[in-house]
């Protein structure tokens, strides 16, 4: 009856032993090896990433008897009566059951005088936020001008509830989340101590749903062992997280990317037996596709993840743009697995639209009237739907404009002439609005609209003047009239181009049989401004 729990038992004792919050030890012992301790450390944090424990062993240190490289040693007297919660000098407090002003008087009232063992006293307040205003104003002053032998240790969930007047006057440390593969190395290296037989997998499982907190890991592996009468196995740990393990997640991800749906359901029916729990599975996915977006992005990233090479060999198998789609559908789909006949359902069918929506870039398949199943898709690297229509043959405006400028002597419309002159900017569209009346080795001369009669600027004339020059090879003049022209200018003719060519797109999508088919099946529909003419 006298067992110890995992987290209490491998609590560190020193800063060595701290894991995942290097930040803090280094500035904690430079403090010590300089000298330079301040007044009051607040250290804040989710639960069980090391707050308290730091706070304990600073309480150590600074009075250990026999300090080892700043760390405490663990063998004098000080050492020894606070690992065994007996030194007088180190006055702990819940400050979620304390929280009335006269407690935090009560407490102050001894901080006046000397401690009794110790170098100093030291006030740890663990839970800090939950003092009431009062309180916090009776801390104030003391916290501010503290005798020379009293320290301040204060731990927290929530500094935002803190005071900024109680901030200002402390030194404050903000601990991380530990990394799954830090919990998993710590549970590795436990279990070894403790010569207890574990699977890998069950550790990942473990660290995973640890959710950046070592106690909570430690709690959930102490639970393991128990489940599994002293073995720690990926299928106890499944059954007791209501999980299913890594493999089958990776399975379906790998058959999505084969865009096997036969592969899919069987999975889905080994998983059945296993777990009926789809919603976790879908979730588990989500977390899955989120690290392979992340390894796609910025490969760095997942550098400290245990499963790294499982998730690089994904990355490389799924496109950038199957991992966003799969993980807005996935998103999207939860909601459908509470709507849905029964879970698994549900989860069928987030899977099966994963496959419906992929991108395509082969050319459209014309499905028999009979048939009443979709063809499969290739990935690919556009998303917005597109469809290759042959240009419009030159309209009869061109055709004039062309005439007009055969004087020229080559056979370059107006609008080539503006293209090869490499025009920029408002001096593009000054000619774009213009119509070329006549041009020679002598004068070049172009009627402008007065609806456009803005664009004319003398900077933008003397702009394309020097472009004229520099095709013509001459120095010609340049002549601008405000008239209205007989022809179309190349401004509109470009309008009427992306017009005709943009309808025709619309309308090849409308009729295309595999649209028609998603639009019944699935009740899809076109996103506005999705079609685009090739």
């Amino acid at each position: 009856m006298n067992y110890q729990v995992l987290a209490r038992k491998w609590r560190p004792s020193n800063f060595t032993e701290v894991v995942g919050q290097d930040h803090v030890v280094k500035s904690l012992i430079n403090a010590l090896q300089h000298d330079r301790l301040h007044h009051a450390y607040l250290f804040t944090g989710t639960r069980g990433v090391g707050k308290t424990t730091i706070a304990r062993i600073l309480a150590k240190a600074i009075n250990c008897e026999n300090l080892r490289e700043f760390n405490p040693c663990g063998e004098c007297n000080v050492c020894r009566a606070l690992d065994e919660g007996r030194f007088m000098d180190l006055i702990e407090v819940d400050a979620a059951s304390r929280t009335k002003v006269e407690d935090t008087r009560d407490l102050l009232d001894n901080a006046q005088y000397a401690p009794n063992a110790g170098r100093y006293k030291v006030y740890l307040i663990d839970e800090v936020h939950m003092l009431s205003g009062h309180s916090f104003n009776a801390l104030l002053k003391t916290l501010e001008e503290p005798p020379p032998h009293v320290k301040f240790l204060l731990a927290t969930t929530d500094s935002q509830k803190i005071p900024v007047t109680v901030l200002s006057r402390c030194l404050q440390f903000n601990l991380k989340r530990l990394l799954p593969g830090q919990i998993f190395t710590q549970m590795q290296g436990i279990l070894k101590q403790e010569q207890i037989e574990a699977e890998p997998l069950a550790l990942q499982l473990l660290a995973r749903a640890a959710d950046g907190s070592m106690r909570d890991g430690l709690s959930l592996l102490d639970q393991a062992i128990v489940h599994g009468a002293g073995k720690v196995t990926a299928d106890d740990v499944s059954a007791m997280l209501g999980t299913v393990a890594q493999r089958p997640v990776e399975d379906i991800l790998n058959a999505l990317a084969d865009a096997d749906a036969q592969a899919i359901l069987n999975k889905i029916d080994e998983i059945a037996n296993i777990q009926p729990d789809f919603s976790s599975v879908l979730q588990q996915i989500l977390q899955l596709l989120h690290r392979v977006a992340l390894a796609q992005q910025v490969p760095n990233a997942i550098e400290h993840e245990f499963d790294k090479a499982m998730i690089t060999a994904l990355s490389q198998r799924l496109t950038v743009e199957d991992v966003q789609l799969y993980y807005q559908i996935g998103l999207l789909g939860q909601k459908d697995l509470d709507i849905a006949p029964d879970s698994r359902m549900g989860f069928e069918m987030v899977m099966l639209r994963m496959l419906a929506f992929r991108p395509v870039t082969a050319e459209p398949k014309i499905l028999p009237s009979h048939q009443q199943s979709l063809p499969s898709s290739k990935p690919t690297q556009e998303t917005t739907i597109k469809v290759e229509q042959p240009i419009p043959p030159l309209c009869v405006a061109e055709k004039v404009s062309q005439q007009v400028s055969s004087q020229t002597n080559d056979n370059h419309s107006w609008k080539d002439i503006i293209e090869i002159m490499g025009l920029e900017s408002l001096t593009k569209e000054l000619a774009n609005n213009c119509v070329l009346q006549q041009i020679d080795n002598e004068t070049c001369t172009l009627l402008l609209d007065a609806s456009h009669q803005q664009l004319l600027t003398a900077s933008r004339e003397k702009k394309l003047l020097q472009a004229l020059q520099n095709y013509r090879g001459a120095p010609i003049k340049l002549v601008i009239k405000i008239e209205q022209a007989g022809i179309l200018t190349p401004a509109v003719q470009s309008a009427q181009d992306k017009e005709t060519r943009q309808q025709a797109a619309v309308d090849a999508i409308n009729s295309d049989v595999n649209i028609l088919a998603l639009k019944e099946h699935f009740d899809a529909r076109i996103m506005p401004g999705t079609i685009e003419p090739v």
